[in-house]
């Protein structure tokens, strides 16, 4: 059970991470004063790499841990469990997007407008539902 509460833990830690940076990319696309778009420029690096990564990793190590001691062997032909799976790929993904648009706007290169990361913004929340709802319901 440790295992998995620190999953637990973790997993908040990455998503609250993954819900506030694309709001933060939103406020940035909407400044335009230089003192705020350094400021933006400092939170979001903070925000990515020292919490929100970390937070992944944790996620992933501990996520692993339960995997490989108990969870293949009870799971291992369940459907739920690969579709979490792979939904925690594209998660990752979303993740990696996220350093790409965090390079673009501390290069100042961002092209896109805050509507789109606003859009963004909401990935997360619908990775979330099916991914707890696969975990804990286990459907198929």
């Amino acid at each position: 059970m440790w295992l998995k509460a620190f999953h637990l833990i973790f997993m908040v830690t990455w998503f609250a991470g993954l819900f506030y940076l694309p709001r933060l990319f939103v406020y940035h696309a909407m400044t335009a004063d230089a003192v705020s778009i350094e400021r933006f420029k400092i939170m979001e690096r903070k925000l990515y790499w020292g919490i929100t990564t970390p937070g992944m990793v944790l996620t992933l190590v501990f996520g692993i841990w339960m995997l490989v001691d108990y969870a293949w062997a009870a799971y291992g032909s369940a459907g739920w469990l690969h579709l979490k799976l792979t939904l925690l790929a594209l998660l990752v993904g979303y993740h990696l997007l996220c350093g790409v648009w965090l390079a673009d706007f501390k290069h100042d290169r961002n092209r896109r407008s805050h509507i789109f990361y606003r859009w963004m913004n909401e990935a997360p929340v619908l990775f979330l539902i099916a991914i707890v709802l696969l975990a804990t319901l286990k459907p198929f």
